[in-house]
């Protein structure tokens, strides 16, 4: 059995290495398409098509799966007890992630839990369908669980745009973590963890995962990326408060989590991708236990960089 189970292991690995694309390593504001239908099944944007590009699931450590597109993560964390799995994608997505797990020899419906790391419909979108295909309890933080069930976001969000919502499938149920939560399924545990600036509901997810006795912190880093549309500033105003110190203390939480692997929602920002292609038999170059605090790092500069942008006079006052 083990034997196969390595087999498994190098197939999946080398079809992931033929069916990566190069992706962007950030997730920038990426507009809905002027003009076309709305759809909440089918998101249009300018970057949609590349992110939803195909990716063959893979191996990261222990039970810890990729298995989203090539430019969405989609974690799956399995046990004998059932499985948990992180963030839904696009709406279209939902369709190639239930693959993905079918791939690599699971069934759908033992996915027990379904969690979201934060509310915009890029992760969230494929949720309601993953849900109905699995019967799996959905949760997420009380502020991306409104959003869940209500199927957009509100003004309270830095990508809030009023003359072109964006709605995705609605999920009718959803059950509130609170920061410092865990959550259960089998022997799976999962820690939330807030870390809010990106969206109001933005959720660090952290859980072990074992190699035999080898066992490693696991982070599903949230996006820690100060954008925003219309006028809202990070720094307050416009009917907005300041958010600057509770972004900042969210970029310094992930940095001091226990992490000996960390993922990110758009694989590009962690190398998802360089890692799995530079991994060999010997060396797992997911393990890195300076990882969550390199993300972090380069938080602190992009929103030090947004700040300073919105200090600067602007030439159209």
């Amino acid at each position: 059995m083990k034997s196969i189970h390595r087999r498994l292991h190098f197939l999946i690995l080398c079809a992931a290495l033929v069916a990566t694309p190069s992706m962007a390593a950030d997730d920038p504001v990426s507009a809905v398409t002027a003009g076309e239908p709305v759809d909440a099944d089918h998101v249009h944007c300018e970057s949609c098509d590349g992110w939803n590009q195909a990716q063959a699931p893979f191996n990261i450590f222990g039970n810890t799966w990729y298995v989203g597109t090539a430019g969405l993560s989609s974690i799956l964390i399995t046990s004998p007890g059932g499985h948990v799995l992180l963030d839904g994608a696009l709406p279209q997505s939902a369709a190639q992630i239930q693959a993905n797990i079918v791939a690599l020899g699971f069934r759908i419906e033992d996915v027990k839990l379904i969690l979201n790391s934060h509310e915009h419909w890029d992760h969230a979108g494929g949720i309601a369908a993953l849900q109905r295909a699995s019967g799996a309890e959905v949760a997420a933080s009380p502020a991306a669980a409104r959003v869940l069930i209500a199927g957009t976001v509100g003004s309270d969000d830095p990508q809030f745009d009023a003359a072109s919502p964006v709605t995705i499938p609605k999920v009718p149920e959803v059950t509130e973590v609170a920061d410092l939560g865990t959550v259960k399924v089998g022997d799976i545990v999962v820690k939330a963890y807030a870390t809010p600036g990106h969206t109001p509901g933005s959720t660090t997810w952290s859980w072990t995962s074992c190699e035999t006795d080898d066992c490693m912190q696991v982070v599903y880093a949230d996006s820690l990326n100060p954008v925003s549309l219309g006028d809202f500033r990070f720094s307050g105003g416009n009917g907005h408060p300041d958010m600057s110190e509770q972004f900042a203390g969210s970029i310094a939480r992930v940095a001091a989590l226990p992490c000996d692997i960390v993922l990110s929602v758009h694989p590009g920002m962690t190398d998802t991708f360089k890692k799995l292609s530079a991994r060999t038999e010997g060396k797992n170059t997911f393990v890195n236990p300076s990882a969550c605090s390199a993300y972090a790092s380069a938080a602190q500069v992009k929103l030090r960089a947004r700040l300073e942008e919105e200090a600067r006079p602007r030439t159209d006052e």
